[in-house]
């Protein structure tokens, strides 16, 4: 893609000291993604490793689309929701900086957002997904919680709890974001989207421990947040509550 290719897909990926890992993702989203895109890196510091792990090998990128997003506020929350207000494509999705396996599909979930899907999550527990080396109380709880979500709650999503998820621009300019923490959002912007009615859709991904760095998901922390909107979610099924429940924020 040239970079006066308007992009269909901004692809934000949040990043803290990823400079062993973003080169080899860059290569594989340069490599497999065919959709008109631009790649915004949401970072901290300016003394961040990854700036000039890019910078320096930004021959083997070719014309690649990149643009630097200075976070707004603080951690992955706030580079996530920087990426948002910044995007302009009709699509955006949120990508893991040490993820070189799984680009191949983000033409899979935009294909399924162009049939009308505000939401496409990447599923690791459909069909086809895979998790693999996950710390066994994470995968205790993330299991259970999607399990749950998906056959008590009825969510349509096998994986509620995947902060790699691709949403329509309507969800992050008229959904208002009420978490402060981590990737808490992902799972508020999923439950909120379901209970106002609009389509969510699944394509199946691989998840693998990372290799290099460490991961910045911190379950204990970001618990009580992750239960607040799992309370919502079974308050749509079960407790009828009407879409209007949802409060738009207009678009600015």
């Amino acid at each position: 893609m040239t970079e006066s290719a308007r992009p269909r897909l901004d692809i934000v990926i949040p990043v803290y000291n990823e400079g062993a890992n973003i080169v080899t993702t860059l290569r594989a989203i340069l490599r497999e993604v065919k959709s008109p895109y631009r790649v915004m890196i949401a970072y901290d510091r300016e003394d961040d490793d990854t700036l000039p792990a890019i910078t320096q090998n930004r021959g083997a990128l070719g014309d690649m689309a990149i643009e630097f997003v200075r976070n707004r506020g603080r951690g992955a929350h706030g580079a996530v929701l920087t990426g948002f207000s910044t995007s302009d494509a009709p699509f955006v999705v949120v990508y893991p900086a040490d993820d070189d396996y799984n680009a191949a599909i983000l033409d899979l979930m935009v294909a399924e957002a162009a049939k009308g899907c505000d939401i496409v999550c990447a599923s690791r527990f459909m069909a086809g997904g895979r998790m693999v080396g996950c710390p066994w109380l994470k995968a205790v709880l993330v299991r259970a919680a999607n399990f749950t979500l998906y056959h008590l709650a009825r969510l349509p999503t096998h994986d509620a709890s995947n902060g790699f998820r691709l949403f329509s621009h309507r969800v992050t300019t008229e959904i208002p974001i009420e978490s402060e923490h981590g990737f808490c959002y992902s799972i508020e912007l999923l439950v909120k989207c379901h209970r106002l009615g609009w389509r969510i859709g699944e394509v199946p991904a691989r998840w693998f421990e990372r290799a290099h760095g460490s991961s910045r998901f911190q379950v204990i922390r970001w618990l009580p947040d992750y239960l607040r909107w799992y309370r919502y979610a079974f308050a749509t099924s079960y407790l009828r509550r009407p879409a209007g429940t949802v409060r738009r924020q207009p678009v600015t």
